[in-house]
């Protein structure tokens, strides 16, 4: 990351005005004032739920504070959207666009929903779980969360390399069509978790499993993170560079806000999943997990020529 940052620096010089917005300096003043606002009714709003729950007029808690974030974020990002297609003067393909951002959110959101689960219901799972000795060793079952970081070094060159071969011949894959296979790679990752829970027979909840016979090997685990990590590669630096192809100039920089926002939400729906690591059974809950993303990757396969139209002419 340093190194990364160090580069920018030192290659800043190059970027010029790129990307920037010049707009006339009532647009500035405007945007300026909208910022200002939004800023002050979150302080407000913060400040005034601090206050009820100081006096104890309402009590929150960890999974209170989850799910009103859920619909704080979803609220923030439905708002913005629709005040930058139909309220900021923007024209018709312009306006169709932030339509398909706003798809591209969703499918984001939930795709971080599943994927943030690594340091949650699958790390629960290596810890409680999963057969970790080695030569009379026990392998840490943290280390098992650097198979991830790992699996990028290693294939991130490969996929670019596959991107820019396939465009080459004209077969690359749109980014609604790649958005399609990150989620279904997803989902096929948990689909091997649900397979590695049968076979260890933990078909009723975490907590009443108790002290297992026969654990899973790590390699089920492996699998996971090897599906998860091909999905990523699909959707996650996909989706920066479409975020910023598709939106208005004006509104660059708050789209990219707006794809953090989803990864935001997938981590606050994230949490609220893998809290149920104890009270359902591991089958139910990694194959509720799976349904959801493949379904949603398969709608968003049926949806790509529609999605494509809609995109005026960016890939």
């Amino acid at each position: 990351m340093t190194l990364g940052v160090i580069q920018y620096a030192l290659g800043g010089r190059h970027l010029k005005d790129a990307g920037m917005f010049k707009g006339t300096p009532d647009e500035q003043r405007r945007d300026s004032g909208l910022l200002t606002k939004a800023l002050l009714g979150l302080v407000v709003v913060a400040a005034v739920i601090a206050a009820l729950h100081w006096q104890g007029v309402i009590h929150l808690s960890a999974s209170g504070i989850a799910q009103a974030m859920t619909w704080v974020i979803l609220i923030l990002a439905a708002a913005f959207l629709i005040y930058a297609a139909f309220f900021a003067g923007l024209d018709t393909v312009e306006r169709r666009r932030i339509g398909v951002i706003a798809v591209l959110f969703l499918g984001a959101a939930l795709f971080w929903s599943g994927f943030e689960q690594a340091g949650s219901s699958l790390n629960l799972f290596a810890s409680q779980l999963t057969d970790r000795v080695y030569f009379g060793w026990e392998m840490p079952a943290s280390w098992l969360q650097s198979v991830n970081a790992i699996l990028i070094i290693i294939f991130a060159p490969i996929f670019a390399w596959l991107w820019v071969r396939l465009a080459k011949r004209h077969l690359e894959p749109s980014s609604p069509a790649k958005f399609s296979l990150g989620l279904i790679l997803l989902g096929a990752g948990f689909g091997v978790m649900v397979m590695a829970s049968f076979a260890i027979g933990a078909t009723v909840p975490a907590s009443e499993i108790g002290s297992v016979a026969s654990k899973a090997g790590a390699q089920w685990l492996v699998m996971t993170y090897l599906l998860h990590t091909f999905g990523e590669l699909c959707l996650s630096p996909v989706g920066l560079s479409t975020f910023t192809k598709l939106s208005p100039r004006r509104f660059v920089g708050q789209m990219m806000g707006i794809w953090f926002m989803a990864a935001a939400l997938g981590n606050v729906i994230a949490g609220q999943v893998a809290g149920n690591f104890d009270t359902l059974p591991l089958t139910q809950l990694f194959g509720q997990v799976a349904m959801f993303t493949i379904g949603a990757g398969i709608v968003l396969a049926i949806l790509i020529k529609p999605i494509r139209k809609l995109m005026g002419g960016v890939h």
